[in-house]
């Protein structure tokens, strides 16, 4: 019973892996023809329906923590794909003021090329127990750059983002109201900016002793 259960959550993994996978490659693909083509300012009107989906596929993997089904921290997985939600949903989508900034392109193909190599780490990994060296070598190595170049662009589109959230009042609750309660979107927005200035040193360390961790096992076996 034990195996027919743990092949069912493989078959599982490496069918939500690949699933998502196919997704982000949509995503990059989309939006490297879109730049070529016809400039930033479309990139996000072409990558859209795609990114959205895929980028909400993750909160299936706080899930996979939760009930144990994967062995990542939900405590390093929550942030992550918290920060990346407030972005695709509550900036993006939100707000179409933003979209037709240079910073879309960066983000979205950081955040592609990223989810591409993981995504198939991970299927490959799931599917056939272990992925290829180069494979690892590319999933611990590449958010050196990746990462630096998402989170500038996180942090740049929130950021000229606040003025139209503070004008439209889109998502602020204001007082009076029968629920005797009040929020203000333009100053959670600036809270999320502040989070992001402890908690980015702090995810890219942690990130750095995933990798070392990943490779110097690689090399032993």
């Amino acid at each position: 019973m034990a195996g027919f259960l743990s092949g069912v959550k493989r078959l599982y993994l490496t069918i939500y892996n690949w699933t998502v996978f196919v997704g982000w490659l949509q995503v990059f693909y989309l939006a490297v023809k879109t730049l070529k083509e016809s400039g930033h300012e479309h990139v996000y009107s072409a990558v859209e329906k795609p990114l959205l989906l895929a980028q909400s596929a993750a909160v299936l993997e706080i899930i996979h923590g939760l009930v144990g089904l994967v062995r990542s921290p939900v405590s390093a997985t929550l942030p992550q794909i918290g920060s990346r939600l407030y972005v695709t949903w509550g900036i993006l989508w939100s707000f179409p003021e933003v979209r037709t900034h240079v910073l879309v392109s960066s983000l979205v193909i950081s955040w592609s090329i990223t989810e591409i190599i993981r995504y198939s780490f991970f299927g490959t990994k799931e599917a056939l127990g272990s992925a290829p060296s180069w494979l690892l070598w590319l999933r611990y190595s590449t958010f050196l750059l990746l990462y630096p170049s998402g989170i500038t662009s996180e942090v740049g589109l929130i950021y000229i983002a606040l003025p139209y959230i503070k004008e439209s009042g889109k998502y602020s609750v204001l007082m009076p109201n029968k629920w005797n309660f009040s929020f203000d979107d333009y100053y959670a927005a600036l809270s999320v900016l502040g989070v992001y200035v402890p908690g980015s040193p702090h995810m890219y360390t942690y990130m750095l002793g995933q990798r070392k961790k990943a490779l110097s096992k690689s090399k032993k076996e």
